[in-house]
């Protein structure tokens, strides 16, 4: 079974100005992986949507992933 990806699966906390640290927790895996990012345009696109789309959380999961 696949486990789909949500906004819960975040972190979000204020790191400065312009700059979020963000935490992805798997679902799967209960594993996890921090960043902190300026790109305010995807902050804006998950964190602040009441309903963010999947594109955008898979792409803050890369994010973070890549860190």
């Amino acid at each position: 079974m696949t486990t789909s990806i949500s906004k819960s699966d975040f972190k979000f906390e204020f790191h400065g100005y312009g700059h979020y640290k963000v935490t992805y927790t798997s679902p799967k895996t209960g594993k996890s992986w921090t960043t902190v990012t300026n790109d305010m345009g995807i902050i804006d696109d998950t964190k602040n949507e009441p309903d963010p789309k999947k594109k955008d959380l898979i792409w803050l999961k890369k994010i973070c992933k890549r860190s």
